[in-house]
């Protein structure tokens, strides 16, 4: 056994230089938003920035340990100086002095790197397959998070039991990479950061948007600036439009603009137009489809209609990284507003490696990476960083995640059958039974 043991270790590769963070964040680019946040350690430290960088990273895709686990299990603090010990209050003043400036720069910069990947293997009819939407997460319930980002308000004048950050994401459909995000304040509206998005789109492209961003301001600005940016988003029931040409079915209609949104932007034109498509359901339900791609031979109605459906995998991610990833924790972990936004920057960043790896398995064994399970993907990444980290370099995680990738093919996800219910909201278990009694006589 102890032979068997020796020619172990001695086939086990020598450890690389821990500057080298692998192939899909390199070092050169956690070292950028260090430099371009003014972040960059200059003491030697036994958890410098770059390592903090990491670290944050790591609190995302571990978020049932503790950050001193995460450093201990994962190796991230340097070997030539393990004769100071890592406190948890070192890990909290190092993430102090990194802040949130280089994780938002990394996701920013890493996210537009990864999209371009293979991306002309998902197009829509030549067209980059965008989704818009926006979501809420759950923040830590401290006195500085009520402040900053504050939380939902009832109609009996109670607020949420915590504070709330709400944010919008730009996601690519086929990979579901998020190519762009924002995220602020509770009382900051979905349509700001909308607006905010905008520069974020690409040209030749279709951004599906849901219903509650249906705004000609939001509209005719996507279309309006780049080239060849076109929207498909579902039409209100109060919405009202004049029929220019066309069938019931698939027709060309004209809106008018409110004298509210040209106040506010006077580019707006008094109209703008779109195409309108019917779709009824199984329940004899009418309702309408608006794009801006009106020509009807090189995009069929059926195919947009088809194309529309694609619009749930976001809802998708949400729940892959507001379920999955945080598994049973209610919130997440900072109690500062720095804190809070360098977690959610890196929890981002940590969600797009997990994709880029899918996409990469996916394309490698020539399925479509929805077929590639996000939850195997995560445990199998969880389990096995946590196995041969302390066996590899430190910060080297992203190379340990490329070979992942043979293993995250072997289990494609098994066809299901078509779903039997309308999605629905159920209303939430009671805890206890409720036992109701009567008057005697």
């Amino acid at each position: 056994m102890l032979s068997d043991a020796l020619s172990l270790v001695i086939d086990l590769p020598s450890p690389p230089d821990w500057r080298r963070l692998g192939e899909h964040l390199p070092y050169e680019w956690v070292e950028a938003a260090l430099v371009a946040s003014d972040k960059a350690s200059i003491r030697h430290r036994r958890l410098p920035a770059q390592q903090v960088v990491w670290l944050v990273i790591a609190l995302a895709l571990y978020r049932h340990k503790s950050v001193k686990e995460i450093v201990d299990s994962l190796d991230l603090a340097l070997p030539e100086l393990a004769d100071r010990c890592i406190t948890s209050s070192a890990t909290t003043q190092a993430r102090q002095r990194v802040g949130a400036g280089p994780l938002r720069w990394l996701f920013e910069s890493s996210a537009m790197q990864w999209v371009a990947q293979d991306q002309d293997r998902f197009l829509f009819h030549g067209l980059n397959l965008l989704a818009m939407d926006g979501t809420t997460l759950r923040l830590a319930d401290s006195a500085a998070n009520r402040d900053h980002f504050g939380a939902q308000n009832y109609a009996n004048e109670k607020v949420a039991s915590y504070p709330q950050a709400r944010g919008v994401t730009l996601m690519m459909v086929a990979t579901q990479l998020i190519r762009d995000a924002r995220f602020g304040p509770y009382k900051t509206s979905e349509i700001t950061h909308a607006h905010e998005l905008l520069a974020s789109v690409p040209d030749d492209s279709l951004t599906i948007i849901d219903r509650g961003f249906l705004s000609a301001q939001l509209l005719c600005n996507l279309t309006g600036a780049g080239r060849n940016r076109h929207f498909l988003i579902p039409s209100k029931t109060t919405t009202k439009w004049t029929r220019i040409e066309g069938s019931d079915d698939d027709m060309l209609v004209e809106m008018a603009v409110t004298s509210e949104a040209r106040r506010k932007d006077a580019t707006l034109p008094k109209t703008w137009r779109a195409r309108a498509l019917r779709i009824v359901d199984d329940k004899g339900r009418i309702s309408y489809l608006l794009t801006s791609l009106t020509d009807r031979k090189a995009f069929k109605a059926d195919d947009l209609i088809a194309c529309y459906g694609r619009r749930w995998r976001i809802e998708t991610s949400y729940r892959e990284l507001k379920h999955s990833m945080m598994g049973s924790a209610l919130t997440l972990r900072s109690m500062t507003v720095d804190g809070t936004d360098q977690e959610i920057w890196g929890a981002m960043i940590a969600y797009n490696l997990i994709r880029i790896e899918i996409a990469k398995a996916a394309l490698e064994a020539k399925c479509e990476p929805t077929e590639i399970s996000f939850t195997l993907a995560l445990v199998t990444i969880q389990n096995e960083l946590m196995m041969i980290g302390p066996a590899t370099a430190q910060g080297n995680l992203p190379a340990i995640l490329k070979r992942l990738r043979g293993r995250l093919v072997l289990d494609l996800k098994a066809q299901r059958p078509g779903r039997k219910f309308d999605r629905v909201v159920k209303a939430v278990a009671q805890r206890y039974p409720e036992k109701r009694l009567t008057k005697k006589a």
